[in-house]
């Protein structure tokens, strides 16, 4: 079978309306003053007009309601972007009670990630290009200012076609200043020297489409069963995964891959793009020496599944587009180049 024709919708412009939704967890109820801090910036340093949905501050939301207001969102034609507030872990459910052909009829650029690869993954088997990153609670919202790579990432996603090449970023922050602390919205989040991309099997230069998406997350949707779609239709493609804040083991990594492996996926990609994984967290922290290993055998984790299923596969880690700070919008579905020997990535918004 092949894969869907994979085409990128057209992109808003500045001044016009987008849609902020919560397709998952309805953070904006239980953090509103980081809401409204995501939406300013996105006005003000953005220039975008956020339309919020009914269900975007509604705890508890069927699942049912929050996919009303997604295909509301899409069927709207002075909507022109969909933004989620934030991720969570039921998005799974919304997916049946989506309408196909009003959103293929009605494409538009959708920012998500983590939870929200669920849709990401949706959409692009209605042949969409989505858009992996871009939160408008996390990393909008970010305390004290939002960072520079963050926000230039999304803006540029947003409003250019053109091609950008993603490099490290020259430092990190993993240790979240929680959102219930008075200092939240005011107060930079600590950062560390980052050490950069690590490289593996680095012989040559890879380009294609792109699927993924949080690691978690697909492994949900291998065992649900109904979203994955036949394994060589994602020949060629570049793998892009990271993940959650929940901080999964090595172990749990590693059979996550096989599992992949083992349905026919993994062999299909030419190419790996690794998230730098979250390794500590205000509710588990660990020591530098923790994260460090921690970081290791994770890395250490997927290059034996690569070895196993796709030994030739060109893999790099520790890229900033999951569940740390800052974050690079990737396209979902849309063109990347992971050039080995010149050791860049680079991505068509």
């Amino acid at each position: 079978m092949a894969r869907p024709e994979l085409r990128y919708p057209p992109k808003p412009r500045p001044g016009d309306r987008v849609a902020i939704v919560s397709p998952s967890f309805a953070g904006p109820a239980r953090f509103p003053a980081i809401h409204e801090l995501g939406l300013r910036r996105l006005r003000e340093d953005i220039g975008l007009e956020p339309v919020e949905y009914p269900t975007t501050r509604r705890l508890r939301a069927s699942a049912a309601d929050r996919a009303a207001d997604l295909v509301a969102a899409f069927a709207d034609p002075s909507i022109t972007a969909v933004l989620a507030t934030i991720g969570g872990d039921d998005q799974l459910t919304v997916l049946p009670h989506l309408d196909a052909e009003i959103v293929a009829a009605n494409p538009k650029p959708f920012f998500g990630y983590s939870d929200n690869t669920n849709l990401l993954n949706w959409l692009w088997g209605l042949g969409i290009v989505g858009y992996h990153g871009g939160s408008t609670m996390v990393h909008l919202a970010r305390g004290g200012t939002a960072h520079p790579v963050s926000l230039s990432s999304l803006r540029t996603a947003l409003f250019s076609s053109e091609e950008v090449v993603i490099h490290p970023a020259a430092e990190y922050g993993e240790d979240e200043i929680p959102w219930s602390s008075p200092g939240a919205l005011v107060t930079e989040p600590p950062m560390r020297p980052s050490d950069g991309w690590t490289w593996h099997n680095a012989v040559r230069g890879v380009e294609g489409p792109t699927w993924g998406g949080n690691l978690e997350v697909l492994h949900w949707n291998l065992a649900a069963g109904r979203w994955i779609r036949p394994a060589e239709e994602y020949e060629g493609c570049i793998l892009v995964i990271e993940t959650s804040e929940e901080m999964p083991s090595a172990v749990d990594v590693g059979r996550m891959l096989r599992n992949m492996g083992e349905r026919g996926l993994l062999e299909q990609f030419p190419a790996v793009v690794i998230g730098r994984p979250k390794a500590s967290s205000h509710l588990a922290p660990r020591t530098d020496a923790e994260r460090a290993a921690f970081v290791t055998d994770q890395r250490d984790a997927v290059i034996g599944m690569l070895d196993r299923y796709r030994p030739d596969a060109v893999a790099v880690f520790g890229v900033e587009i999951g569940h740390t700070d800052p974050q690079w919008i990737i396209p979902y579905g849309g063109w990347m180049c992971v050039d080995g020997p010149a050791r860049t990535i680079r991505v068509r918004y």
